[in-house]
């Protein structure tokens, strides 16, 4: 059981791929059913005065993907970004650069998920209030996919759908690098690592790319 939160000294000692290492290796204590546990009543007395997290998730809302319960994470292991459709914007990237250059997290792993709800929205172009601004986000991916999956070009194609949530995954960390000078350059200089995975409903399995 896990009653020991992260100190600075020991997030400072950790490492982008020991930071997955240890995600990975929480995701199949999740998938095996057999999580630590962690004594929450000694990680909050210990939390009051600062945090160290080591690493930040950007991840769809789906309650069906419960962040830190699948990567097997207690009060102060991780920051969680959420948005439908796990995209970056200004106000995500501002949460991502304070998680990395301020807070001291080592990765940032963009999470999306099997059979994602906006992300099947966005291929049937879906309009609905400022729904459709959100999915507008989404859309470059949909874009994509068509141009490489075969079949109808909607929600109603399984295979369509998947490759989008991929492409969605992999679009946001180009743009995560691309709009954020901050970011790129803790990556190069090897502070941080930018990664990104898909979740499945199935199995409860973090696949990373």
């Amino acid at each position: 059981m896990k009653n020991t939160a992260i100190t600075k000294d020991l997030q400072s000692k950790m490492t982008p791929e020991s930071v997955l290492q240890d995600l990975l290796d929480g995701n199949n204590r999740f998938v095996d059913g057999s999580p630590e546990g962690a004594d929450n009543g000694a990680l909050v007395s210990q939390t009051i005065n600062g945090q160290y997290p080591k690493a930040v998730v950007l991840s769809c809302i789906d309650s069906r993907v419960p962040v830190e319960t699948v990567f097997d994470q207690a009060i102060g292991d991780i920051f969680v970004a959420r948005v439908a459709g796990n995209f970056e914007n200004s106000d995500i990237l501002g949460s991502l650069e304070y998680s990395c250059k301020v807070a001291g997290s080592k990765l940032v792993l963009v999470l999306g998920h099997e059979s994602c709800g906006a992300v099947k929205a966005a291929c049937d172009g879906v309009e609905l209030g400022n729904i459709t601004h959100l999915l507008s986000n989404i859309l470059p991916a949909v874009h994509q996919s068509a141009e490489e999956v075969e079949g109808e070009a909607n929600s109603s194609n399984k295979i369509f759908v998947a490759k989008t949530v991929e492409n969605n995954v992999k679009l946001t960390i180009d743009r995560i690098r691309i709009k954020s000078p901050i970011l790129k350059e803790m990556e190069d200089n090897g502070e941080i690592a930018i990664v990104g995975g898909v979740y499945s409903l199935h199995t409860g399995k973090v696949e990373m790319f």
